[in-house]
């Protein structure tokens, strides 16, 4: 990175305390919201989903990666807005977008607790989903890290932009039940090829990421979750969630054989 470039990023973003401050209230804000229904505000975002399951929907123990998903968001907020984080150009790069992840989490959470998984929650998360992967591009243009970037931000917002892929595209599906739009072909079948092209995209974003090897993480977790689900019930779905993961397993390992791919794990 050039003195120029560095300068660009700072004056671009300010290198300000004010966004960085934003970052952290959005990430508190995210993990805020969900607990509205247990104060009486909305419904349990599980109730919502169970309102309007699909074949693709991973059994709810996938979901228990949100705690894992919270507490590394929070680390990256925090560390982000220590002083020494300051005059750090990746940090700077990725407060606006982490900022709208964060923010786009938050208000999926309150949306869906109060109206359901409608065409307006995929689209928030659609949102999210996009500021997740701006960062991934950001990450894929530095050439190394050190080890606390790698630790506080490259591992826990990929781990995120991982799920979030899942989540948007099990999201779109769970739409089409709540607004009860018929297609004209088996559910089995749709699930099937829901689960490729999900595969298919996710490889594609390991090829863009440069071997990101945490990204897809969380894509094989909701895998599995849906192999337990929907899985146990049709072949169709357990086969294509199957091929789906042996797709993006494939293209990592390809990707990770390329001595400078592996700049993700140090």
């Amino acid at each position: 990175m050039t003195a120029d470039t560095y300068a660009a990023d700072r004056s671009a973003l300010g290198n300000g305390v004010a966004l960085r401050a934003i970052v952290l209230l959005c990430a508190i804000l995210q993990i805020a919201i969900p607990a509205l229904p247990s104060l009486g505000i909305g419904e349990p975002i599980g109730d919502r989903s169970d309102g309007v399951r699909t074949l693709i929907t991973p059994a709810g123990f996938a979901f228990s990666i949100w705690g894992v998903l919270y507490f590394g968001s929070t680390v990256y907020a925090i560390w982000q807005l220590l002083p020494a984080q300051r005059d750090n150009a990746l940090t700077a790069r990725l407060a606006l977008p982490a900022a709208g992840a964060f923010l786009g989490n938050a208000l999926w959470a309150g949306y869906t607790q109060s109206a359901g998984l409608s065409i307006i929650s995929a689209l928030i998360i659609v949102f999210t989903l996009v500021n997740l992967l701006a960062m991934l591009r950001i990450f894929a243009a530095q050439r190394e890290f050190t080890r606390a970037e790698r630790v506080c931000a490259v591992l826990p917002l990929s781990l995120l932009a991982g799920w979030l892929t899942a989540a948007t595209i099990v999201n779109i599906a769970a739409a089409l039940n709540y607004h009860e739009v018929t297609l004209p072909f088996a559910a089995p079948a749709v699930a099937a090829v829901i689960l490729l092209v999900g595969g298919g995209i996710v490889a594609a974003a390991l090829v863009g990421t440069r071997g990101n090897l945490w990204y897809p993480l969380p894509f094989l977790w909701a895998l599995w979750g849906i192999i337990q689900q929907g899985g146990q019930r049709y072949d169709a779905v357990l086969y294509s969630a199957l091929a789906s993961g042996a797709i993006v397993l494939v293209t990592l390992l390809i990707l990770l054989a390329a001595p400078d791919r592996r700049r993700y794990l140090g």
